[in-house]
Parts: structure tokens; C-alpha cells; sequence
């Protein structure tokens, strides 16, 4: 069965490989009348996100945003497909870091970084892009797929211009492990955890809310820079990546500190134009209340 999907799965790379983009994006606005509409993928989950962070929202503008964040989630789809046949030159024209050279005095100091990022926009091609227009070695951290040919086909494929990939399950072994080596960490931050009891808590979007407490963890024991990376689409197929720094000494801040700069960042992002988030996570699967908070989360330290 996993030698058909992977077979399945290559012949539909294959398919969007050779598809121009102005096809791909007909096919973008095929998929989403069928996720919207016949499938109606996850609309409820959409929904009930909405409702929870936007409760003033009149429904027939609520009616406009949902055909909006399907139309996001298609596009993301298709294009981290074609990600996987795109060339260096259309990846430099298609997703630029604007400010790449804000990096360059840590990399001549030696200093490694945590870049924090979202899932807003064209977050896929974010393991391409920083190969093309960096220097640095670049670890972006995923979550292995259970189908072992899809996974190495993807792992070959998001590795192409010099980053690399690395097990969410092997994050502090892979801090351990290049600690000589100047780097950056990539890491998206903003799914709900699945231990809810080792979450930082922060407020966003009105809602208390659970966030990954890796991203501040390894920071701060490693006392590196964490910038933010914000992705932005320009047009249909195009996006900017702008680099902000976020805590420039992490071991010097409260706990806490980081996350919630990093949830007030993705907030602002979310609320210039709620319909370019993934709405579809279930965000908010419990409520602080219903968890038993470890000791080392309460606000004294983060091990």
C-alpha cells in the first residue's frame, strides 16, 4: 500500500510539475470549489476558529473571509507541491527574502539564530528559499510522514538548495549536535501543542492560547537571536520574506517573553489579512483550565 501512494503521490508532483503557473493556479481555484463545497474540509473547524477569534464579525462578511482562506489553503497546497520540481531561479523570483543581509553580522560573529515562523502565506517554499539567498547552514525542523518513499522523496526534494531537515523528534539532538556550526533553526510555532501540559500560555487573539514551548526553549539555553520571518504575497505566486528580530539576547528575558512577542507578531500579520492563516488546525483544543501545568512552565524556567 505505501509503494501505491508513493507512486500515486509522484505521478501528482509530476502533474503540477509540468503545469505553468497561470494552469496552476485554475487548478488552484478547481480544488477549492471542491474543498469548500463538496468536500467542505474542515468547515466547521473554520468556523468555530472564526467565531472564537472574531465574534463581532457580521456573517455575510465572515461568508467572504472563509472563500478567501480556502482559496489560500489551495494555493499553499498546489504550490508546496510544485516546490518540489521549481528550479533556483523561480524560487528567487517567487519567494524573496528582502533582508537577507540582516543576518550577516551574527554569521561573521559565529552565531547561530532561531527563526521563528508562521503558517501564513506560502510557508512551504520557506525551506527552499533561505539555501538561495543565504550563506548559512540552514536546519528546517518537520514532522516525518509514515510513508518512508514519500518521506525521502520529500526529504531529497526540500533539500535541493542547501537546507536541511530535521526530525521535530530530533530537535535537541540536532541543536546538540551542530552547536560549532553557525546556523539557523527554522522552526513554525503557532499549531496547538500536543503536550498541552509543557505549552507556554499566551494571549492572541483574545483567546488564551497554547503555544509550542521549543522555539523559546532552545533559545534561551542557547542564548540565540530569534527573528521573526514574515511572509507577505505580493500577487499570486509571489511572496516577500522580511526578517525582524525578535529577542536579540533570549537567556536575559522572563519566561515567557519570547513566545508572547512571537504571538503578538503572528496576531498582527493574522489581523492585516486573516484570510492568508491556515484556519484550518484546531487551534484551540483546550482551554488552560482543563491541564496540569508542569512545574517548569509556571514561570520560573524552561528545561
Amino acid at each position: 500500500m505505501n509503494i501505491l501512494l508513493a507512486v500515486l503521490f509522484l505521478f501528482f508532483v509530476f502533474l503540477i510539475g509540468i503545469m505553468p503557473f497561470f494552469i496552476l493556479y485554475l487548478f488552484s481555484d478547481f480544488m477549492r470549489i471542491l474543498l469548500q463545497y463538496v468536500f467542505r474540509y474542515r468547515g466547521k473547524v473554520i468556523g468555530s476558529n472564526l467565531d472564537k477569534a472574531f465574534p463581532e464579525m457580521p456573517e455575510d462578511e465572515k461568508r467572504i473571509l472563509v472563500r478567501k482562506i480556502y482559496r489560500n489553503l489551495t494555493d499553499v497546497l498546489i504550490e508546496g507541491i510544485k516546490s518540489f520540481t521549481m528550479t533556483r531561479r523561480q524560487v528567487r523570483k517567487r519567494h524573496v527574502i528582502v533582508n537577507a543581509k540582516i543576518l550577516e553580522p551574527y554569521l561573521k560573529a559565529g552565531k547561530s539564530i532561531v527563526a521563528v515562523t508562521a503558517h501564513y502565506n506560502n510557508f512551504e517554499w520557506g525551506s527552499l528559499s533561505p539555501g538561495v539567498f543565504t550563506n548559512y547552514n540552514v536546519v528546517a525542523f518537520y514532522k516525518p510522514l509514515s510513508n518512508k518513499y514519500i518521506d525521502r522523496f520529500i526529504r531529497r526534494s526540500r533539500t535541493k538548495f542547501g537546507t536541511t531537515l530535521a526530525s521535530i523528534r530530533e530537535t535537541t539532538l540536532t541543536f546538540e549536535k551542530l552547536k560549532q556550526i553557525p546556523t539557523v533553526y527554522m522552526m513554525a510555532a503557532d499549531q496547538s501543542p500536543s503536550n498541552h501540559s509543557k505549552a507556554i500560555w499566551v494571549n492572541f487573539l483574545g483567546i488564551e492560547t497554547a503555544f509550542l514551548h521549543g522555539p523559546e526553549k532552545h533559545a534561551v539555553n542557547n542564548n540565540f537571536p530569534v527573528f521573526y520571518i514574515d511572509v507577505q504575497r505580493i500577487k499570486r505566486g509571489f511572496y516577500t520574506c522580511t526578517l525582524s528580530l525578535l529577542a536579540e539576547d533570549p537567556a536575559t528575558l522572563p519566561v515567557g517573553e519570547i513566545t508572547r512577542r512571537y504571538a503578538a507578531k503572528v496576531e498582527e500579520v493574522i489581523r492585516s489579512a486573516p484570510e492568508n492563516w491556515i484556519w484550518s488546525h484546531k487551534r484551540w483544543k483546550k482551554r488552560r483550565e482543563e491541564i496540569e501545568i508542569q512545574p517548569e512552565f509556571s514561570g520560573t524556567s524552561l528545561q
